[in-house]
């Protein structure tokens, strides 16, 4: 699997610095906003791999920022997070209906680093195309 370059949006830079520590030393590329404007904001320069996204922030929460950036990029893996608890009583599930959103996995803080890994990698593999040996032009592929 090729590394990737990941965003993570977060506005707790204790949380910021774990995932990134964590990324990095799985090889990965990272970059890190404090917030869902800076966030986007970055994310529109870059070309990125993969999002983390943390639900409740100030300013533009989790929910906004990542309608934003399936408008622009609808493929693109998004992994959300959330301190919270995953429900206030008779409150919504925030971490699933995320998911329903188009989140392709969600994770509930504190989460374990190899909760985190094991989700990154599969999300990024989910959106790699099928592995198909690499053919020379005139070449034909043999019949399996």
């Amino acid at each position: 699997m090729d590394l990737a370059r990941i965003l993570v949006v977060d506005d707790d830079t204790a949380v910021q610095a774990t995932i990134r520590l964590l990324l990095e030393r799985a090889g990965h590329s990272v970059v890190v906003a404090g917030d869902g404007r800076k966030g986007l904001a970055i994310f529109e320069t870059g070309e990125f791999d993969l999002l983390f996204l943390d639900i409740f922030m100030p300013g533009m929460d989790g929910l906004e920022t990542m309608r934003r950036i399936q408008q622009q990029r609808p493929l693109i893996p998004i992994i959300v997070i959330s301190g919270n608890p995953v429900t206030s009583g008779s409150g919504p599930d925030f971490l699933a209906t995320t998911t329903s959103l188009g989140a392709v996995r969600s994770l509930q803080k504190p989460f374990k680093p190899a909760a985190l890994l094991a989700a990154v990698a599969a999300s990024l593999e989910a959106t790699q195309p099928a592995s198909f040996p690499s053919l020379s032009a005139g070449e034909v592929a043999p019949r399996p």
